[in-house]
């Protein structure tokens, strides 16, 4: 007997819908049903490549009964509004990070998808990596002793790809402290496996024109041992990909072209801007054949007392006291990273199995977030009081 396989509904056919639909089509507990989106092109993009059907609004999908789970990826402020519904509609839900952009909001999409009994995913964000998931389980075994400290540190031209007015302003959670640290965060929280306890930051925002956070430091303490230590600037300078043999985030080879995304948008008009953004990051802007590559976000070395793990293009790189030892991360046969989301929400509704990245870790990334927002704004080390963390969520 052929297992279940869930029908998916893309709310937002941007960037992120464009790539869950091509690992979608990989995963075969998974079938792209319909999608969303206001925009009459994206949406014409999507019935022409998928044979599916295409809504001007999230009404449409919730309506349909072929669709089980709708992946919210549209703007950040749309989240709760658009999990809820579909919960509401009993559907179970994917929301893109952030999950939210305030606890509030987290806390009634979780309450929403509790009432109704479905399941709340919060993802796509580098946490799902296979690479990532194969340090926590490390860590969690103990072969290389207990956790010391987590580096991450990531270059790239975030701040010059065309963006809506909204992302660039801090204030309706544009910048990077709720696009890009919410990564790193859920990295280190993925592979710590332990509530945090405060975060100490800074952010600086350097472009006059681009009027939001564009580089960020944090130290983020965990509770009993182990700290994060997170670097990110998306200024479009360095490129830290170069340090990564020039693989890019999703896994694929890249040519070195530093400052061409500065280059290109200079002298946009806003209509132009929002224009590009459409080609080059709508729906079917991206290749639709999955990456040679292990996805990344950038370099992470995590320190253990016996030796240090760093993310290599194909695999985890040990660093013992006896050598250099490459261990190969598992095949996936899905989208290595984006289908990993997909495979924990088959394996919630289908086989019953909690979920890792749940509405619960997707509101502590949140509030991780929040507080580095407050103390780079303060100056001065926020602490996350214990009773309102994260539960320890036991690593499967």
């Amino acid at each position: 007997m052929n297992e279940r396989t869930l029908g998916l509904g893309l709310i937002g056919l941007g960037l992120a819908g464009g790539v869950m639909a091509a690992a979608a089509r990989t995963h075969p507990g998974i079938r792209l049903a319909a999608a969303a989106e206001p925009d009459p092109e994206l949406r014409q993009r999507f019935e022409q490549a998928e044979g599916a059907p295409a809504h001007a609004d999230i009404d449409g999908v919730l309506a349909r009964a072929d669709v089980d789970a709708v992946y919210v990826a549209t703007p950040h402020q749309l989240h709760r509004a658009h999990a809820v519904a579909a919960a509401e509609a009993g559907k179970h839900v994917i929301v893109e990070k952030p999950m939210a952009l305030s606890v509030a909001d987290c806390d009634a999409m979780i309450e929403a998808a509790a009432a109704n009994g479905v399941v709340l995913i919060v993802g796509h964000t580098h946490g799902f990596d296979p690479a990532v998931t194969m340090i926590r389980d490390l860590v969690a075994s103990g072969a290389y002793g207990p956790l010391g400290m987590i580096a991450m540190w990531n270059y790239t031209d975030f701040l010059y790809r065309p963006r809506r007015p909204e992302e660039l302003d801090s204030a309706r959670g544009g910048g990077i402290l709720y696009n890009q640290i919410p990564h790193q965060i859920d990295i280190a929280r993925t592979i710590a496996d332990r509530p945090v306890r405060s975060v100490r930051a800074t952010a600086a925002v350097l472009d006059p024109a681009r009027p939001t956070e564009g580089a960020c430091a944090a130290l983020v303490e965990f509770a009993g041992q182990g700290t994060a230590n997170l670097v990110y600037s998306g200024y479009d300078h360095f490129d830290s990909d170069e340090l990564h043999g020039w693989i890019a985030e999703g896994g694929s080879p890249k040519k070195r072209a530093h400052g061409a995304a500065r280059r290109r948008l200079d002298g946009l008009t806003p209509a132009e801007e929002r224009r590009a953004r459409t080609s080059d990051f709508g729906y079917g802007a991206r290749s639709p054949l999955p990456p040679p590559h292990q996805p990344h976000f950038g370099e992470l070395v995590v320190t253990c007392a016996g030796a240090d793990l760093r993310c290599g293009p194909d695999g985890v790189i040990a660093y013992t006291d006896d050598g250099v030892e490459v261990l190969p991360v598992p095949g996936r046969p899905w989208w290595p990273g984006r289908g990993d989301v997909l495979q924990e929400l088959v394996d919630a509704v289908v086989h019953g199995r909690a979920a890792f990245h749940d509405g619960e870790f997707g509101r502590e990334t949140v509030r991780t977030c929040l507080a580095i927002a407050e103390s780079a704004r303060d100056r001065r080390e926020v602490f996350l009081s214990a009773p309102e963390v994260a539960r320890h969520v036991p690593v499967r």
